[in-house]
């Protein structure tokens, strides 16, 4: 949440002093009855708020009695005479507690200092709110943003605010300002009134108010500045890096397709152009999300979209960011599964979550069927439940019984060492109404459960005598028949997998062959290769 919002600027002859600052009284000192005290000492961080011209068109963060103020001070130099000493420098800045999350409000003072550096460029927006607006009318309005009081020169005090003042109607306007900053003229020919209600402190006063009000309230703004120029800012979250994603990841949607008008049909011939209104106009998101289904492998998918594999683990990635998709690992029954300490969160059924658990996993169509006899061949036939009383009372009965017992039996008899396949042999008869990949899948989402992964590691051959591949000489140079086994074992594919830091999902899937078939070729080619799960 922003404490404060104040606009400063580098005057040739006063140095760094504030114009605006809402609220009143937040940065400097005011003589308002209703202001607060500043929340810290202006003066101790002015060098830092207007730096020097080298440090200028940077972000400048400082943290003091515990606020953080975010600036982007902005130099604009003009050689034809415009501003005195030819630089006009300013910063809008915002002040936030120290420990609040400051990447968002970021982004915003950067957008707002080009704005207004393009505003001031165009015609003069900053700059002509200090100068005095004269109205050679009766009654006019005599507005001044100088900060700072002087009786002798004629100058007046407005800390942030606008004043008011009325002009005798015979002065004119060229001789009035030039009266007002001269020493020998009388600041009594002016008469100061007060600042009728709904009157305002000028543009740059009340762009201070609204963005305050907007993002607070809001997180963004649109403000018109004139007929050509609105000041659009909003605070987007910042993310943390996604993790990396691999070929052998599984990508799960969280959201629902289905809600969106893309072509259902993967199969199409040409579903990317009769896609009417496509959930992305990313080509390869376009391509990819018909496929994602939580069973496929990020290479299987990329090969089934017909799209290169780094386009699609970039894309996945960019899904990941957004919380549109989790990543898995491959699902198989030769996998082993451990439970995590979070396990006593399921037992204790948390936040229900054993009802949320039961509803995943429980197999809606596996209900009575009715087997018929027809032409010599069986054909099986799904009963729905909820077209009769007593099919949703036996669901809700099998229901209670997977929510109080079966389930969490089930996962507590996960352990390493034990494959899926042969964990589901001996609980056959309870995973019966359940889908195993679904009571896999939704441990590992939920935290409860790991996947153990198993990893190759071979003994390192020493140089004294290497332990040579079968049907290689261990000759070095020309006396065998064959090729030297060093040479061999460096071109030999699977040669750098065997150093205990990459896991089977990854091995199997970049060589495209099963897990059987590369543990044979591991051991035929390096004898002794030891399987390490954790």
């Amino acid at each position: 949440m922003i404490k404060s919002i104040f606009f400063t600027r580098f005057h040739p002859a006063k140095g760094s002093h504030v114009l605006h600052q809402v609220p009143e009284g937040s940065v400097t000192p005011s003589p308002s009855l209703t202001a607060r005290a500043p929340l810290f000492d202006f003066s101790s961080v002015s060098d830092c708020i207007i730096p020097r011209q080298e440090f200028c068109d940077r972000l400048v963060t400082v943290c003091v009695n515990h606020c953080r103020i975010i600036g982007y001070p902005i130099c604009i130099s003009n050689y034809e005479g415009k501003y005195n000493r030819n630089q006009f420098i300013f910063n809008f800045a915002l002040v936030l507690d120290e420990d609040a999350e400051w990447g968002p409000y970021a982004g915003v003072v950067r957008k707002l200092a080009r704005i207004l550096k393009s505003l001031e460029e165009q015609a003069g927006f900053l700059s002509r709110e200090e100068d005095l607006a004269v109205d050679n009318s009766p009654g006019s309005v005599l507005r001044a943003d100088r900060v700072g009081s002087d009786a002798s020169s004629g100058t007046v005090e407005l800390n942030g605010d606008v004043s008011e003042l009325l002009l005798d109607s015979s002065v004119p306007p060229t001789p009035a300002m030039a009266a007002v900053s001269s020493p020998g003229r009388s600041s009594s020919s002016m008469k100061t009134i007060e600042k009728p209600a709904g009157v305002t402190g000028g543009k740059v006063y009340a762009l201070c108010e609204m963005i305050l009000e907007d993002l607070n309230a809001y997180c963004e703004c649109m403000i018109p500045v004139d007929d050509y120029n609105t000041v659009n800012l909003k605070l987007f979250p910042l993310h943390p890096p996604p993790a990396p994603v691999y070929a052998w990841h599984v990508p799960l949607l969280t959201i629902d397709l289905s809600s969106f008008n893309t072509l259902s049909d993967p199969h199409h011939s040409n579903f990317s152009e009769t896609s009417k209104n496509s959930l992305s106009s990313d080509l390869t998101l376009t391509r990819i999300l018909p496929w994602i289904n939580g069973i496929r492998s990020v290479a299987h998918i990329a090969i089934l979209a017909d799209v290169a594999l780094d386009l699609a683990k970039k894309a996945i990635q960019h899904l990941l960011l957004y919380g549109c998709v989790i990543l898995l690992d491959i699902f198989q029954f030769s996998a082993s599964y451990a439970c995590t300490p979070a396990i006593g969160a399921l037992v204790e059924n948390e936040d229900g979550v054993l009802d949320e658990c039961a509803r995943y996993v429980y197999i809606p169509w596996l209900m009575e069927r009715q087997t018929h006899a027809n032409n010599g061949t069986q054909t099986h036939q799904a009963i729905d439940r909820e077209e009769t009383p007593k099919n949703q009372v036996v669901r809700e009965a099998v229901d209670h019984e997977l929510r109080k017992e079966t389930l969490t039996r089930l996962y507590i008899n996960l352990r390493q060492g034990v494959p899926l396949r042969e964990w589901v042999a001996a609980n056959r008869k309870e995973l019966q109404i359940i889908d195993v990949r679904r009571l896999i899948t939704f441990g590992v989402i939920k935290g409860f459960l790991y996947r153990v992964h198993k990893y190759a590691l071979a003994a390192v051959p020493n140089h004294s005598g290497e332990s040579a591949p079968t049907g290689y000489e261990t000759s070095g140079r020309g006396g065998g028949n064959g090729p030297a086994w060093g040479d061999v074992r460096e071109n030999l594919p699977l040669a750098r997998y065997l150093d205990g830091l990459h896991c089977f999902d990854e091995i199997c899937t970049e060589l495209a062959m099963p897990e059987k078939d590369v543990l044979g070729k591991m051991r035929r080619a390096y004898g002794n290769v030891q399987i390490i799960q954790r």
